[in-house]
Formats: C-alpha cells, structure tokens, sequence
C-alpha cells in the first residue's frame, strides 16, 4: 500500500483528493494536516465523506511513515513549508500549487499528456493548475508538430470552485449566481506555464496567447473556445489530434461537438475542432477539481509508483 500524508487538508482540492484516496485499492491515508481544524473529523469539513471515514485532521506531521506527500495549501505556502521542513528522501512529493511548476529545486512538471516518462521517474511533482490544463490540451498536438504559428485567442468559463474555499465577493453565492463576468484579461498566472509547456514542444512560438478567463455560475468545470489561423486541413487536423492522444488515459477526441457535463465529476478531458475558413477552432473542456487538480495529482502519483494511471480513478466525486 503507498501511504499517504496530506498538508492543506481543508480545501476543496484536498476534499476531493481524500475522496479519490479512501476509495483508491492501493493506498492508505496516514494523515491529513489542517491546523486549523486540527482535532476535528475530515466530515466535519468534507460533508460529503460521511459515512466514508472516520479520519481527523491533525496539527503534527508523520513524514516517517508515509511515501508520498500532497501539498494542498494555498499558493505561496508549498515553497514555504518545504522551508521550514525536513522531508525524508524516500518520501515523494506532489505539490497542487504553483510554487514549482517552474520545474524549479528538482520538481518534473506533471502534464501525463506532455511528460509521461518524466513523471515515471520523478521525486517531487508540480501539478499543473486548472486553466493551464484545459488549455494546453487543446493545444499541445499544434505545438509538438509545429503548427503553432500565429496569436491563440482563448475564452475560458471556470466554475466557482476555481477561485477556493475562502469565500470572497467574487466567489459569494448571491454575486456568482445568474451572472457572468472576466477577470484577469490576458494577465492570468497559468499563461507562464501554458508558454513555457508550447516553447518546449515548439521552440519557433514566439506568438501571443490572447486569453480571456471568464467566471461562470456554476461550482465545477471548465469550458474553453479557442482559435489560432492554421493551414491544415480538417482531416489532416483531426489526425494530428488523433496520433497525439490516441493512447492517453484520460484525453480523448470527439468528432460531434461537447459540453461540459460530459466530464464534469470524471478525471477526464475532451478536445474537439473544427475548421472555419483559414481558422482551427478549438473546444476543451475538463472538471477544475479532477483533471484540472487532484484527479490529475492522482493519476501522477499512480505513476510515480509504477501502477497503471487510471487506477482509484474510476468512480465519481459527488462533492458538488
């Protein structure tokens, strides 16, 4: 059994990694630190785990006997506490933040679509976020065939589950429901490793990235319409798409055009496009909470330990 250890268990990403894990064949939860609710039961906080567990949150921290480490904790906060603590070396980490998806102090970026081997062998994992995800898998066939050659435009519509657990004015129920609005308009954070994951498969991009994030009205999923000028035609666009991802776990291609319900609560992703004209329009679409965070932090850690990556992968969240 791989034991496990999580820091930040209180959030929402890490309530839906304890709901992959206490259902996971092959592993056993050894702790869940939340310092704040240190003492209390995990469904005190994760409601929707009762009847499921009996674990509580614990202020200490049992690094001697687990073999990999999830770091839940708000952005900032990984670099910090690997500061401030000294983790055996056997121990594997998997950081959900964005500390070190620079690939920074030895961590692999943990794209499976972009760096399966990679992730094989690695010690210290940087899941990708949510966005950069959505969208990298919609383009990642352009860049590794070097078909990337002029300005991406990008409309991406994230649930309210994207923004954390802590409410805010833009996250509150009475704001968000019956309503739209942008936020971040080509400034976003995910833009760094979206360009730096399109420059390592294509070194030649040097176009913008033209990306418009939307906050949706619903809690889960995201929804991306994209579009870059291309000279393929369809069919030669479709096989590109299709050599690309035709032995991925998670990824597929779908001819007709999708909508978010089909992945939402499911680790996986699906990219559809279409030609208009001179321009490949692009749709991909993934849950926030699973294959844009702890469904993918899973599936990495599944094959970190040389399991098959869908394993513990199969059942649904029910947590929205």
């Amino acid at each position: 059994m791989i034991k496990v250890g999580i820091v930040g268990g209180a959030g929402y990403t890490a309530g839906e990694l304890l709901r992959i894990l206490i259902n996971h064949p092959k592993t056993e939860i050894i702790f869940v630190n939340s310092s704040s609710n240190a003492g209390n039961k995990i469904t005190d906080v994760h409601e929707g785990m009762f009847g499921e567990t009996d674990l509580v949150f614990t202020d200490t921290f049992d690094f001697d006997n687990i073999d990999v480490l999830f770091l839940c904790s708000a952005h900032g906060e990984s670099k910090k506490f690997l500061e401030n603590n000294i983790i055996p070396e056997q121990v594997k980490i998997i950081d959900l933040a964005q500390d070190f998806r620079d690939e920074s102090e030895g961590f692999v970026y943990g794209l499976p679509e972009m760096n399966l081997e990679r992730i094989k062998n690695a010690t210290k994992l940087a899941n990708p976020g949510c966005f950069a995800t959505c969208l990298q898998l919609g383009l990642l066939p352009l860049a590794a065939n070097g078909f990337l050659k002029s300005d991406v435009h990008i409309t991406g519509i994230t649930g309210s589950t994207g923004a954390g657990v802590k409410p805010g004015a833009t996250s509150h129920f009475s704001w968000r429901s019956n309503n739209l609005s942008v936020y971040k308009v080509f400034t976003h954070q995910h833009l760094l490793e979206i360009n730096r994951s399109l420059k390592q498969l294509q070194p030649s991009f040097e176009s913008e990235i033209n990306f418009v994030p939307v906050r949706g009205d619903f809690a889960r999923g995201i929804f991306a319409s994209m579009y870059t000028e291309c000279d393929l035609e369809l069919a030669e666009a479709r096989k590109i798409y299709g050599d690309y991802y035709h032995d991925t776990a998670f990824t597929f291609m779908m001819e007709s055009n999708p909508d978010m319900k089909q992945v939402v609560n499911t680790n996986k992703a699906i990219v559809h496009i279409e030609k208009y004209g001179n321009k490949l329009h692009i749709i991909s679409t993934i849950d926030n909470l699973l294959k844009g965070a702890s469904g993918q932090a899973v599936q990495n850690m599944n094959l970190m330990f040389g399991l098959d990556e869908t394993c513990g992968l199969g059942l649904k969240s029910l947590a929205f």
